[in-house]
This record gives structure tokens, C-alpha cells and sequence, in this order.
């Protein structure tokens, strides 16, 4: 049951939960914003200079959330098609937020809401394909083409 949760909803809910209770993250006066582009590491590279933000690592997890849902996109269980449901819930409701919500029109959450809409795309995409390839339907309706 727990493949039924989409896991970019997870990062979704981290966002909110950083967003709406940002006293207990350290988010000040300045909001949001200002705490996503907080430095948390600095590394010297020979081409320059490398600062990786609090908005970096949300990004980053999101990446990878979004590559094990493509990977569980691929199953065929029934309960891929939950999971595809709440991914588009996921997807509306991210999409919502960067529109109406003071504090979530920021490149980092526009990021996570295009990470959504791809895991959307691609979860139905996957699931369209493999139910093509199990009904047999490029020889035509009845294989005989």
C-alpha cells in the first residue's frame, strides 16, 4: 500500500510544512525565500566556487523521489493506478500553491512542481505503453495485421 504514496508529495508536504511553519525551521521575517537561498555548504573547486542551499537539497531530493516514482511507474499492479490518481492531486494542488500561496512562488518550488507534472506525464505514459504492448494492438484490434 505504501507504493500508492507518491513520494513528490512527500516533498510537497516538506515544503508546506517549511513554509507555513517556519518559525521551527528558522525561517524569519524574511520568509522563505531567504531560508531557501540560506548557504549550507561552500566548496572550493578549481573552476570557481560551489554553494549548495537549502533550495538545492530540496531540488535534489526531489530528483530523486522522481526517479523511483518513474521506476515504479513501470509496475503493473493495480495499485500504480492509485498511485497515478494521487500523483495528478499531487501535481493540481502544487500548482495551486505556486499560484495562489504568498511564499511559494519561488524557482525551488516551481522545480517541484515541474517534477510533479513529469512523474504525472510519465506515470501515464509508462502505464498507456505497457497496456498497449499487453492487449497486442500493433498487429490491430484482433493482431491480425
Amino acid at each position: 500500500m505504501l507504493n500508492a504514496i507518491p513520494l513528490i508529495g512527500i516533498m510537497v508536504i516538506i515544503y508546506n510544512v517549511i513554509a507555513f511553519g517556519g518559525g521551527f525551521f528558522g525561517v524569519g521575517e524574511d520568509g522563505i525565500a531567504a531560508f531557501l537561498t540560506d548557504e549550507w555548504l561552500k566548496v572550493g573547486l578549481v573552476s570557481g566556487e560551489w554553494i549548495f542551499t537549502a533550495g538545492d537539497l530540496l531540488v535534489t531530493l526531489t530528483l530523486f523521489a522522481l526517479f523511483f516514482e518513474i521506476i515504479k511507474a513501470t509496475q503493473t499492479h493495480h495499485i500504480s493506478i492509485i498511485n497515478h490518481g494521487l500523483s495528478m492531486l499531487v501535481f493540481v494542488v502544487a500548482l495551486v500553491e505556486f499560484i495562489v500561496l504568498p511564499g511559494f512562488a519561488t524557482s525551488t518550488f516551481f522545480l517541484i512542481t515541474m517534477m510533479a507534472l513529469v512523474d504525472v506525464m510519465a506515470g501515464f505514459t509508462v502505464s498507456i505503453v505497457t497496456a498497449r504492448r499487453d492487449i497486442g494492438t500493433d498487429g490491430g484490434l484482433f493482431g491480425n495485421g
